[in-house]
């Protein structure tokens, strides 16, 4: 099944490579010189592997089924995927057809068909399955192109393509295996030759587009070494500006579901370098990348779903590679989060354990079978990184019972960033009860003519409800949108505390404002010490899908048979308000069962204030040891 949304890029759409120019880059555009192009294309020569080269060898293959079999639920997750490889033998053949500029949804179903066929014909021989892989890229190789004006669409199908050739290549027999490599030099990198607005972008455009181009080019590097040498080298040179934001702790900008989507190809072209060969060119030693599996860890709450700041959807499955950082680090404690949406592949009526975001669920069994068997449950109960978007996480436990409290800093500028900063999220009792609403489907606002890609103060994105400060667990003053020059950055924390410096992001509205949160046992503390500036009025509000009562200054929440109190401590008087999640425009998408609740409190000119709020789960203790005042936690 498709999801409702596709990863887009964060810059405007003007500034995407309109079709017409794009067919011009057809032609022979002149190499652009890569410092490091000479030491490739000498590893090519020296060191190349032979078929399969990408991630998964011959002797890998011979080892899997006894691994399997010491392995039960790496056992289940093969049978999956095998039950998947089934079903889409069914499938109707890919067409090119857009959805408003993209290919994207396509080149997503088509790229995961060729790799879990692939998988399924490697693992039992069975003649249907190649025979499927061999339609499938008779098919694209067909298209008159692959949609280079939105180049993610390119990068997919080379991505998928180059893994079906590699992984059937003696099967494929020489002509189809000729046209399989004409399809990549003019569908993939003839149209990414010179200086494409991607090649050195900060986010996931340049982990997918050097990516699926980097596959493609190792995997038939033999039959092409120049071309191949080029296209690494170029891969190796830039990518490094997107890999440099995991730093300084390796949070990553985007958020957890951009993660998903860019981290993922940033590892299958380290992984495909590596085992084709033998080295990353020193990739992974970019500070704070290594890092970033830790970060992935800790931004699923006990209750299974992301901490959804920035454009982020709900978890829906498990991502490989959380597999591939934790067997990189001999850290299967890694991929915790990850079991529960392996074990739905056990239900005969899930189709495709995967998503958009998560572009290869075939690639978990050869991760994951360098792994140590079995679970290992976490030991670090909080995490933060700084970096363009710091988060912290604290939690009571691993258990699905556990609190989890997450807090973001940041600006709003961020790519793919909301009116977020200072968004808080909590977990207890296995229930979310402050949340995000997420995003909303790009295609939804560029029917309606948004220029939602644009990051100005007067841009369209603000426009939406979802995205600008409204509709999110922030403060808000007079009604006003959160500042875009600031940035919010951690300013201390503790195992049970972390408070962010968020100043920046109300200039102009507030004289200072710190944020806080504190997990007290099972309960959390959220404080705000602000200073005002000129008379002010502040809204205090938290994101909610669960019912709320209100009886004053306390409001009782009740969601799945479990309850939560909610209870603010100061101002004194305060009396909490119940808010519809509701945006005013036609275009704004439905969010039924969510509301927000909190409450307003009026300052006046440099007066300064604390606003605390308790959420105590049902059965937790009195809350105790958490200071009065930001500066003492």
């Amino acid at each position: 099944m498709m999801p409702v949304s596709a990863p887009e890029s964060d810059l405007p759409m003007r500034r995407l490579v309109p079709a017409l120019l794009t067919l011009a880059c057809l032609g022979a555009a002149e190499p652009v010189p890569f410092p490091r192009e000479a030491e490739v294309q000498a590893a090519l020569t020296q060191h190349l592997a032979p078929h399969p080269r990408l991630f998964w060898s011959a002797a890998e293959q011979a080892d899997l089924p006894a691994r399997l079999a010491a392995d039960p639920a790496l056992a289940a997750v093969d049978r999956g995927l095998l039950r998947q490889a089934e079903n889409a033998l069914g499938d109707p053949a890919p067409t090119r057809t857009l959805e408003g500029n993209r290919l994207l949804g396509m080149a997503q179903m088509t790229m995961k068909r060729l790799v879990v066929c692939a998988y399924a014909w490697r693992r039992t021989g069975e003649a249907r399955f190649l025979a499927r892989v061999q339609a499938d890229l008779d098919a694209v190789m067909a298209f008159t192109d692959w949609n280079p004006g939105h180049f993610l669409d390119v990068a997919v199908l080379a991505h998928g393509v180059a893994v079906a050739y590699d992984w059937c290549h003696g099967a494929l027999g020489s002509e189809r295996q000729a046209a399989v490599r004409t399809a990549l030099r003019t569908k993939a990198f003839a149209p990414a030759s010179g200086k494409p607005w991607w090649l050195r972008a900060h986010h996931n455009w340049n982990q997918v587009c050097h990516g699926g181009l980097g596959l493609a080019a190792l995997a038939m590097a033999e039959d092409a070494p120049e071309e191949a040498a080029r296209v690494l080298a170029r891969a190796i040179d830039c990518l490094p500006a997107a890999m440099a934001t995991y730093g300084p702790d390796g949070a990553y900008p985007e958020g957890p579901s951009y993660w998903a989507f860019g981290t993922t190809y940033n590892v299958l072209l380290l992984d495909g370098l590596t085992t084709a060969l033998g080295q990353d060119f020193g990739l992974t030693a970019i500070p704070g990348f290594l890092a970033t599996g830790d970060y992935f860890l800790h931004a699923t709450g006990p209750s299974g779903d992301y901490f959804r700041y920035s454009d982020c959807n709900p978890r829906t499955s498990a991502v490989p590679a959380a597999a591939w950082f934790a067997a990189r680090l001999g850290r299967s404690e890694l991929t915790w989060n990850e079991w529960t949406p392996l074990e739905r592949l056990a239900d005969p009526t899930v189709v495709n354990g995967g998503s958009v975001w998560n572009p290869d669920l075939a690639m978990w069994p050869v991760w994951a079978a360098r792994m140590s068997p079995g679970r290992a449950v976490p030991a670090a109960t909080h995490w933060s990184g700084q970096g363009a978007t710091p988060t912290a996480y604290h939690r009571s436990g691993w258990t699905p019972e556990a609190t989890w409290v997450a807090l973001k800093g940041g600006s709003p500028r961020t790519n793919h960033g909301h009116m977020d900063v200072g968004a808080f999220a909590m977990d207890a009792l296995g229930v979310r009860w402050a949340d995000d609403l997420g995003m909303q489907d790009y295609r939804s606002l560029e029917k309606a003519g948004l220029k939602i890609w644009e990051m100005g103060a007067t841009s369209d994105r603000w426009k939406v409800f979802r995205l600008g400060a409204m509709s999110h667990s922030v403060l808000t003053v007079d009604g006003q949108p959160q500042g875009l020059a600031g940035s919010a950055t951690i300013l201390r924390q503790t195992p049970s505390t972390t408070v962010i410096e968020q100043s920046p992001v109300y200039a102009g509205q507030l004289a200072e404002a710190r944020r806080g949160v504190a997990l007290a046992g099972t309960s959390v503390v959220v404080q705000d010490d602000l200073r005002a500036s000129g008379a002010a009025t502040v809204r205090w509000a938290m994101l909610t899908q669960a019912a709320v009562r209100v009886e004053g200054s306390t409001a009782v929440l009740t969601r799945e048979g479990r309850t939560l109190t909610m209870t603010v401590s100061a101002p004194a008087g305060a009396t909490l308000e119940v808010w519809p999640a509701v945006g005013p425009a036609t275009y704004d998408a439905p969010n039924p069962g969510a509301v927000l609740v909190g409450f307003r409190t009026a300052l006046a000119a440099d007066a300064t204030a604390t606003l605390r709020v308790t959420l105590v789960p049902a059965g937790a203790p009195a809350i105790a040891g958490v200071p009065e005042r930001l500066s003492a936690w």
